[in-house]
């Protein structure tokens, strides 16, 4: 695949060959002039050609003049050197170019746009902000207002602005932008756990019924309307809620599990826990709902019962957490093998589980153990999602 600075970069060297082009035409007769301009583009040109890119973008710079024909050039070549990681020289040229008086008010307002992002790169945030800020109020331009609007939510969210950045994204980027819409859920939830950290319990809920109403699939937000249940004694609500999650994403029953349980210990309701495993089972036969709800019935009824469930789904859905689960109840009917044997396999099999991440990012494959609302490496609210499967759940 084509690396896309290298096509900008081409990109540029054409729109500077066009506007030399254009003025070795108007100024034919000065040969002289005529003959530099040309140079000055063949030897960028050939720089570009030898994988140089650094001194390519230097002549193309050198070769041009700042008028109407070549503010998107500069504005191009700029952008190349925030690509590659220079914003502090990306800004010279988008603030020499904010400096002409002969741009336009669209020309200045992209300028301007640019100049934000190069900020942005290099970490000046208040800067970015207060660009950004006025392009959002002054602009007439739809394309450049929600340019914007995106990248200073990007911003406030850099920043754990949580309200600023609802402000600026609801209700149109969220209605236009999917990942907007289920970042706001999230940024809600943020508050809702400010709020109940500060023991405003009223208010949190308030943020989390407004974050499903955002995003109905916002797992997050209905976790932790089941720990405020939780926090006030109300543990058969707290389970209403938790199996709720289910409908919402399959994908994240693993992760309910732990507060299933606790809720239903404290109700002391052993048979209602068995009940609403085997529902879960059926639903979705995840290695951790299997092992649960075996552990269950192996207090309940004995290792007999606990091993036959465990081999039927073995059989049907393989894992190595069912492998390991089977290895202990034989271990301890002394079943199939001998106890050092088993004791062999059960080492083995234990060290792999422990090897394996439980959680990975559904957008960028980043994975580890803790389940991260945001994803450290692509920064998408809500991707991350526990690994199922032979190497997971």
């Amino acid at each position: 695949m084509p690396d896309p600075l290298l096509l900008l970069l081409l990109l540029a060297a054409v729109a500077t060959g066009w506007w030399l082009g254009r003025r070795q035409r108007r100024r034919s007769d000065d040969p002289g002039t005529a003959s530099s301009l040309s140079r000055d583009y063949f030897v960028g040109l050939n720089y570009l050609l030898n994988d140089q890119q650094d001194r390519a973008i230097e002549t193309f710079v050198a070769a041009l003049e700042v008028n109407s024909e070549t503010i998107d050039t500069h504005i191009t070549l700029g952008n190349l050197f925030r690509l590659r990681g220079e914003a502090d020289r990306a800004v010279k040229i988008h603030q020499n170019l904010l400096a002409r008086p002969t741009l336009s008010v669209t020309q200045s307002e992209r300028v301007q746009l640019e100049l934000a992002r190069d900020f942005f790169r290099l970490g000046l945030l208040d800067r970015a902000e207060r660009l950004l800020q006025g392009l959002i109020r002054d602009s007439r331009d739809a394309e450049c207002q929600y340019s914007a609007k995106r990248l200073l939510v990007d911003l406030l969210e850099r920043e754990g602005e949580w309200n600023g950045a609802l402000e600026v994204a609801l209700p149109q980027l969220a209605d236009q932008d999917e990942d907007i819409r289920r970042a706001a859920a999230h940024w809600l939830c943020e508050l809702a756990e400010q709020e109940r950290h500060e023991a405003s319990p009223g208010l949190a809920r308030k943020h989390l019924r407004r974050a499903l109403s955002t995003d109905p699939g916002c797992v997050r937000a209905n976790l932790l309307l089941a720990e405020l249940e939780h926090d006030t004694g109300h543990y058969k609500k707290e389970i209403g809620i938790l199996k709720r999650i289910p409908d919402q994403d399959p994908a994240y029953t693993p992760t309910i599990l732990a507060s299933l349980e606790r809720a239903y210990r404290l109700l002391d309701n052993e048979p209602g826990l068995i009940r609403c495993l085997q529902e879960l089972v059926d639903r979705a036969p995840y290695t951790s709902v299997v092992l649960m709800l075996t552990d269950t019935l192996r207090q309940q009824d004995g290792s007999q019962a606990a091993s036959a469930l465990v081999s039927e789904h073995l059989e049907r859905h393989p894992s190595l957490g069912k492998v390991d689960c089977l290895m202990e109840l034989y271990r301890h009917d002394g079943q199939g093998a001998t106890p050092e044997r088993l004791d062999l396999l059960k080492r083995h099999t234990h060290t792999l589980l422990h090897a394996l991440p439980q959680h990975r990012c559904r957008r960028c494959g980043f994975s580890g153990d803790p389940l991260h609302w945001l994803c450290p490496q692509c920064r998408s609210w809500g991707t991350t999602k526990p690994i199922t499967g032979i190497e997971g759940d």
